[in-house]
């Protein structure tokens, strides 16, 4: 169908291959206050607009000894994937204060947005997708602190990168990017794990060895549904016998679950990203991308739970898997990175796994047929796991709970003229850690998503969207049941935009206004920082805090 052909704006995209303060990623802040003042809005869209910027905080960097290496430098035209080597740098020693990752991009013409990765020594330290550019060219970067990767960066290592693309006559823009890491000498970060792993392919699925002294393990999924399919907007999917051009065999509930030899042990909700073609609309994103658009992050699942399991130095199967997806359909991709805190006292540190309860799980989607056809799905599961480890310091038990819900409310006329979805999900964890010596701790964390919109065409063929997103995050630290630390996240995009389907890119009269409102604020301070577009120009810059 001609819409669905439109939305699909990552076909041919398909991959091969956290916190809320200083660890997430940022693109670049193009432009400055006086851009915003000084700025003239021009009736639509001409053939060059704003270099893309988002309100998210850049990466917070020490004052101390610099040195930077070069990961990767390439031009991508195809899906060759570009293959290097990493060295150490030299004159910061081999243990960092921090370890900051810059991509910087560059791209003009004509060109569908992109997914791409970036591997060092085969684990995963960057997923990102590319803005759409204009004619005349954009530039962009991203930054993230990959602090908790410096057991890789130590020792030499391969280094792998691609952003799957396509060039030929129509589709021009060939991708131009340079990673760097940038090693900032001083005290280590206390928070960052003693190993990374990544999980090995054998005849059985993929494995996992860890050390045997580990005392806390965590599994990192880069889980992206993509491949310009309808995995790649499948919160829209619907089960027969809707009348909708994609399809699901239970609808759009989709939920990314890690398991070990077998026995679940983490669940998640997938982010509902959006890339910067999505929605049909491209002019929404051309400046201000979706919430995570150039920072896929991944999902975490704490597995110490399982550690006296993993610490008896075999291998074990740990496999990831994404409820919901019909089967043997393609379009999801989840790379696992798998990281170690180990106890410096203790070559092997025994326990056991003592309680894995799955319960509640729900997935039900109403179908109401009418002039306005509409699917409601109410969705969710919970899960808790324990289990202890006879570490130096004494017996400690951790207690992981997890719980998710989803509510959406899908509606589409007859041919997907409107198609609109209001959306919800919710993923809360609470992770507490108890032992002989010292006060419990936990750590809540509350995450939700929204998404909600509707595209429109009309008898004139004009197409319009008019989309919000949001990403929010509550997260509370407590220590004998008394807080220590907290933090809340709210970044919300809104957009409207319209163009004229079925004509030459030069006659398309595109208008669109864009927003982001970034806001970060707690016990380690306050961030707050809005934009605003109109027709690809920056209209508005403001921080608050």
């Amino acid at each position: 169908m001609r819409r669905r052909i439109v939305m699909s704006m990552l076909a041919g995209a398909t991959l091969l291959a956290s916190t809320l303060f200083g660890t997430g990623a940022a693109a670049a802040q193009a432009g400055t206050r006086a851009d915003t003042q000084a700025a003239e809005v021009p009736a639509e869209f001409g053939t060059d607009w704003h270099d893309p910027v988002t309100a998210a905080p850049p990466v917070d960097r020490p004052h101390t000894t610099a040195c930077e290496v070069t990961l990767a430098q390439a031009q991508f035209r195809d899906f060759t994937p570009y293959r290097g080597t990493y060295t150490p740098p030299q004159g910061c020693g081999d243990h960092w204060s921090k370890v900051v990752l810059r991509l910087d991009g560059k791209v003009k013409g004509r060109q569908y947005d992109r997914l791409g990765y970036l591997h060092v020594g085969g684990v995963e330290i960057l997923r990102t997708s590319t803005p759409e550019p204009s004619p005349d060219g954009i530039e962009w970067h991203v930054e993230k602190d990959v602090t908790r990767y410096s057991d890789t960066f130590r020792g030499p290592q391969d280094v792998e990168m691609l952003i799957g693309n396509v060039v030929d006559a129509t589709y021009t823009g060939v991708i131009d990017v340079k990673a760097t890491l940038t090693f900032y000498a001083g005290r280590p970060a206390t928070s960052a794990p003693d190993r990374v792993l990544t999980l090995a392919d054998t005849a059985d699925g993929t494995t996992l060895t860890t050390p045997r002294n580990s005392e806390r393990i965590v599994a990192e999924v880069y889980a992206t549904g993509s491949g310009g399919g309808c995995e790649e907007f499948w919160y829209l999917t619907v089960a027969d016998p809707a009348s909708y051009s994609c399809k699901a065999d239970h609808g759009p509930y989709r939920e990314v679950q890690i398991t070990v030899d077998g026995q679940l042990a983490g669940i998640a909700a997938p982010f509902p990203n959006v890339w910067t073609g999505g929605w049909s609309n491209p002019f929404l994103w051309y400046v201000v991308p979706g919430p995570r658009a150039f920072d896929v992050r991944p999902i975490e699942y704490d597995l110490t739970p399982f550690a006296g399991l993993l610490n008896d130095g075999r291998p074990h199967r740990v496999e990831v898997s994404v409820v919901g997806v019909p089967a043997g359909q393609a379009g999801w991709s989840a790379p696992v990175n798998v990281l170690v805190w180990q106890d410096a006292h203790r070559a092997h540190v025994p326990g056991a796994l003592t309680r894995d309860e799955a319960a509640g799980a729900t997935n039900s989607s109403t179908y109401t047929p009418g002039a306005e056809n509409r699917v409601d799905t109410r969705a969710g599961h919970r899960l808790t796991v324990s289990g202890y480890l006879d570490t130096s310091h004494g017996r400690v038990t951790t207690t992981v709970t997890r719980a998710l819900a989803n509510t959406s409310a899908h509606r589409w006329t007859d041919g997907e003229n409107t198609d609109g979805l209001d959306a919800t999900w919710s993923d809360d964890e609470t992770v507490t850690t108890a032992g002989s010596h010292g006060p419990a701790r936990t750590t809540r964390t509350q995450r939700t998503y929204t998404m909600n919109g509707a595209t429109t065409v009309g008898t004139d063929d004009r197409l319009r969207t008019e989309l919000t997103l949001g990403d929010r995050a509550t997260v509370v630290e407590l220590r004998d049941g008394r807080r220590t630390r907290w933090s809340r996240l709210d970044d919300t995009y809104s957009g409207d935009a319209t163009y004229t389907l079925n004509v030459p890119r030069d006659q398309r009269h595109a208008v669109g206004t864009s927003s982001e409102r970034y806001r970060l604020y707690g016990s380690d301070g306050c961030y707050d920082r809005s934009l605003a577009t109109a027709q690809g120009v920056l209209t508005e810059d403001r921080s608050r805090c």
